[in-house]
């Protein structure tokens, strides 16, 4: 008899006991290792999305499918983090312009405007060659729409500069010609804006552009000037208000050239269309005043402060002959 042998005195179920709780312990750390590389790799994604989602690629991909919106809101997280992020200050302010200008709201539009021309002048600072002219340009648009925007003349003069600036180093578009003609026609630099809007006119010839030019003329006293590109303006234009602007520049400069019959015809023109504008009403007194009839003419210049209680010319003219 073997005296060293040891009886295993213990149930014949413990070996399969602790067979199956080990087994179970290996399950539940692979279970906890699975579960922690799976919320590390969520982990890592939502990293590697949010950076995306802030880059400068990113925005190049969004600013290349229109979206202005995005651009505009991502680059604006960008901005938080580096402030001075020249892409970022550049296509936010791009960004900026667009959604400005799709913006019913004047006082909205003009906080985009603000804050375009903000971001692109300091991104200017800082300016890669090959992008300065563009921006100078996107600049000069966007002094160009706040003035357009506002009660007074005040950025007329700062769009072009811009615009002349964006020209000289080498930036074209087909918009600047017309645009440099409407700033200095608000500046009343008459014989400039006339310049500008010619040139404009070998690009693109259309009634608002054909009826800035004779407004130009006539301001610089060059009535005949003025009527021939009045002439040119397409008798289909469907614009009412540069149809009526118009017929009431070609009354006035009839009335300057003393052909009263003609100049009554554009203004009754006008009225056969709309009764109630106060400057034709005007016009017709103005043509009773030339003929020496102040009391028709009086009685036309009431007519047009009943339209327009605070038309300044109908004011001093019957101030005058009270």
């Amino acid at each position: 008899m073997n005296q060293n042998k040891v009886t295993d005195f213990r149930p014949s179920g413990t070996n399969s006991f602790r067979r199956k709780s080990q087994l179970l312990k290996r399950l539940g750390v692979t279970f906890l290792v699975v579960l922690a590389l799976s919320l590390a790799g969520l982990f890592v994604r939502y990293i590697v999305k949010s950076h995306t989602a802030y880059s400068v690629s990113y925005l190049y991909k969004k600013w290349d499918e229109y979206d202005f919106q995005a651009v505009y809101e991502r680059s604006a997280g960008i901005l938080r983090r580096s402030p001075f992020n020249n892409a970022a200050l550049t296509l936010h302010g791009y960004a900026a312009f667009f959604l400005a200008l799709s913006e019913n709201n004047t006082v909205q539009a003009q906080s985009y405007l603000d804050e375009a021309i903000n971001n692109l002048r300091i991104a200017l600072l800082d300016a890669k060659p090959k992008a300065f002219a563009q921006i100078e340009y996107m600049l000069g648009r966007a002094y160009f729409y706040k003035n357009t925007m506002s009660s007074y003349y005040y950025y007329a003069d700062l769009s072009v500069q811009y615009l002349q600036r964006a020209v000289r180093d080498g930036y074209r578009s087909d918009d600047i010609p017309e645009c440099l003609g409407l700033s200095y026609a608000a500046l009343g630099m008459t014989l400039e804006s006339i310049q500008a809007f010619t040139e404009a006119l070998l690009v693109r010839e259309s009634d608002t552009l054909l009826l800035s030019i004779a407004e130009q003329y006539y301001k610089a006293g060059h009535f005949a000037a003025a009527a021939q590109y009045l002439f040119r303006i397409s008798v289909d234009c469907k614009d009412e208000r540069i149809v009526q602007k118009s017929h009431l520049l070609l009354g006035n400069i009839y009335i300057s050239q003393e052909r009263y019959d003609e100049a009554e015809k554009e203004f009754q023109t006008i009225l056969e269309k709309n009764e109630n504008i106060a400057d034709a009403y005007y016009g017709i007194g103005v043509i009773y005043e030339k003929q020496g009839d102040v009391i028709k003419a009086r009685a036309e210049w009431r007519k047009a402060l009943r339209v327009q209680a605070n038309h300044a010319d109908a004011l001093k003219k019957i101030a005058e002959y009270k």
